[in-house]
């Protein structure tokens, strides 16, 4: 009885010490929708899958790349644009393992912008002047016949915290692509937004999920875990029964009055233009942002195999199915 009670105990023990969460450092932008993270966390979602999130925020997408590169962090939630430039710029072999949003992005203007035409000899403030929505904001600029540098200036002051404080600051700042909740604020604030950047441009592979190529090869089944529990944590978000609990997490985490955490909400969860069903990969949307990147930064015009691997993603959905 003895030796089968210490078997048992060994069993146990052994079973225990798999089971200990792998921690896992993501890397995102502190705006709204970095609401599945905090879901996941306080609801139980990632740890319920084995990890234990350790999650930080970035002041811009250039220190967020160059920390990935050094391995600081494993996971980075951002425009994908900025995968694509890692290892196009960089030769830094990451792979895009996930989706995630829309982006939405709208092309906000100060009050006394009334076209386009009206941004000519200013600035348009952005968070980096050669990847994810300065791209954008230039392709936007450019088919309304402003050219970078010769209508108009980029001005690079970070992410969204730090576009919306430019703006606020100066009017001179005349323009910046924003998303939620800054996009809203700005136009509590008096400013004015000229259009969704999907209407505008078509769809687009906005928020997405990426990691160094060697470490998910290395760690498959943490990667295959991770995204279940951050997809487990997206379909609680776009659940509108938990609107409200959604909105007061909003309030608390990211100090958001109750008005614009509501209206940042209800725009994330809004079919094509936030969140995608399960941070599902927009195929078309990426071919959209290669395209772009392409005809506004120039150089080679790859294929888009050679920055995704869905694998990973497939696995976590029949993980969740089973």
């Amino acid at each position: 009885m003895r030796l089968l009670s210490l078997f048992a105990l060994t069993l146990f023990s052994g079973h225990a010490l798999a089971a200990d969460p792998v921690v896992v450092r993501v890397n995102t932008f502190p705006n709204a929708r970095a609401l599945p993270f905090f879901v996941g966390m306080e609801k139980g979602y990632f740890n319920k899958q084995g990890i234990k999130l350790e999650l930080e925020f970035t002041e811009n997408s250039g220190s967020q790349r160059a920390g990935l590169a050094a391995a600081k962090f494993e996971i980075v939630h951002s425009a994908v644009d900025n995968a694509v430039a890692m290892a196009d710029v960089a030769n830094v072999d990451i792979v895009i393992v996930m989706g995630g949003d829309s982006g939405t992005n709208e092309f906000v203007v100060q009050s006394n912008i009334k076209t386009f035409a009206d941004i000519r000899g200013k600035s348009v403030v952005v968070d980096a002047t050669n990847t994810a929505y300065a791209l954008q904001a230039k392709k936007i600029l450019l088919k309304n016949g402003l050219k970078d540098g010769v209508d108009y200036k980029l001005n690079p002051v970070g992410n969204g915290t730090f576009r919306f404080k430019a703006m606020m600051e100066s009017k001179d700042n005349a323009a910046a692509v924003m998303n939620v909740p800054y996009s809203v604020l700005a136009v509590e604030q008096g400013m004015k937004s000229l259009g969704r950047t999907v209407n505008m441009l078509g769809p687009y592979q906005a928020g997405g999920s990426y990691v160094l190529r060697s470490w998910a090869k290395a760690n498959p089944e943490t990667v295959e875990r991770y995204i279940a529990g951050y997809i487990e944590s997206l379909r609680w978000v776009v659940n509108r029964k938990n609107r409200a609990e959604a909105v007061a997490m909003l309030v608390d985490k990211q100090k958001l009055s109750k008005s614009l955490a509501e209206r940042s909400y209800d725009l994330m969860v809004e079919p094509s233009f936030g969140y995608a069903t399960d941070a599902k990969f927009n195929m078309a949307g990426f071919k959209n942002v290669l395209t772009l990147r392409h005809e506004v930064e120039g150089g080679t015009l790859y294929p888009t195999e050679r920055y995704i691997d869905l694998s990973y993603y497939g696995r976590a959905l029949k993980r969740l199915a089973h």
